[in-house]
């Protein structure tokens, strides 16, 4: 993702390998009537399974009641189990299923649509963060606590404009419990990490675990007929399924490092989920004031590698590399990226004390913070290291 006044996008100029594809995990389907077939079975099957089982006991056998000698293994437990059942135990209460209805098309016209997904509890006093995609063109939407509460007159706050990130309120509630937010750009590959969502929208706070496999990743990601380019996710092999977008990506601790938001279809344990960090400038706002506003710096930039730092002959193989090109220039005027002195060319490795590249790329940093924030930038500019200080402005589209 790329920094400018418009959304980040700023096309790499080098060859990359395939982007993936994936689908986004929402559920949906168009309420209609289902035939079902009943299949009767003959009298004769019925007979043949009293011989087989007369063969099987004869007369002479007694069934008794459940046996209670040995030990029963079910009663073991590892010290896995109780790990990943104390997570559950925390976090269920803060998963909720998001219901919504939209208007469709079908062969007969218009038809309405039924669609799933799942939303973490955020805010006591109602305030929810699901997918975008989950509530994009719905007419109403709807949210069920873990207990079955069920609210029908859901509001949608707004959503991120650059990220797959939306935030709803609960009308008149309080002391609901609130998941506990980790740190996303500390996570490890090989991590052990639990999912919680509404799987195949019918399947409530469904859990599922597996590691992280990977950070960083660019993915096209499909709803429909539309398509979202998102960046940085972290990909997991814990499986997540249509109906759980939406729902956290957690740690053993019981901290969300995610919100699932998409899988890879052509694959097997192949799913993604985006940092929780990159949420909490907006969370921000929604919890201060019910806005929904991202901080903007305001440069375009190429996400540096070992190929890009060959290109252009750079001293670093990580960062972000300030750039103009689609004809966009590498700050844009009147920015705060522009008012702090950044300039063409400059590599930014540091995003206040953290690193630019494995630990998350500067759109997704910076969005750590809210609007109004000032933060420290880490520059290298002709060789020579620097340090600048920059106040955040809201993004407008």
């Amino acid at each position: 993702m790329n920094e400018s006044n418009s959304p980040d996008t700023l096309p790499r100029p080098q060859k990359t390998q395939g982007q993936i594809v994936a689908t986004q995990a929402r559920r949906s389907h168009k309420i209609g009537w289902i035939i079902v077939i009943v299949v009767v079975l003959s009298l004769a099957a019925g007979v043949g399974g009293m011989k087989l089982y007369t063969m099987l006991f004869p007369a002479s056998s007694t069934l008794t009641g459940r046996s209670t000698s040995g030990t029963d293994g079910n009663q073991i437990i590892t010290q896995e189990e109780e790990d990943v059942a104390g997570v559950v135990s925390k976090v269920s209460p803060s998963v909720v299923s998001v219901v919504t209805k939209s208007q469709g098309s079908s062969f007969y016209g218009t038809a309405e649509e039924e669609g799933a997904g799942t939303g973490i509890i955020v805010g006591k006093d109602g305030y929810v963060m699901t997918n975008k995609h989950v509530v994009d063109g719905a007419t109403t939407v709807g949210v069920v606590l873990a207990d079955g509460t069920s609210y029908d007159t859901v509001k949608v706050l707004g959503s991120d404009p650059l990220n797959d990130v939306a935030f709803l309120k609960i009308p008149d509630v309080s002391n609901l419990p609130v998941a506990e937010l980790g740190d996303s750009t500390s996570v490890r590959v090989g991590q052990k990490v639990i999912a919680i969502g509404n799987s195949l929208g019918q399947y409530q706070n469904t859990v599922t675990s597996g590691i992280i496999s990977g950070t960083g990743r660019p993915v096209s990601a499909q709803s429909g007929d539309s398509v979202e380019t998102l960046t940085d996710l972290i990909q997991t092999d814990a499986a997540i399924n249509p109906g759980n977008s939406g729902g956290p990506l957690l740690n053993l601790q019981g901290q969300v490092v995610g919100i699932n938001t998409a899988i890879a279809e052509d694959a097997q344990g192949i799913g993604f989920a985006i940092p929780i960090s990159a949420t909490k400038g907006i969370l921000k706002g929604v919890l201060e004031n019910n806005t929904v506003k991202r901080a903007y710096l305001g440069i375009n930039y190429i996400p540096i590698t070992a190929v890009v730092a060959k290109e252009y002959n750079l001293s670093v193989k990580k960062g972000a590399y300030v750039f103009s090109g689609n004809n966009k220039t590498a700050v844009a005027s009147g920015s705060p990226a522009a008012e702090a002195g950044i300039k063409d060319k400059d590599i930014i490795t540091k995003v206040g004390a953290i690193e630019v590249g494995d630990r998350g790329s500067v759109a997704s940093l910076v969005a750590e913070y809210a609007p109004g924030d000032t933060i420290e930038l880490t520059l290298l500019r002709d060789g020579k290291t620097m340090t600048v200080r920059v106040t955040l402005a809201a993004y407008s589209n």
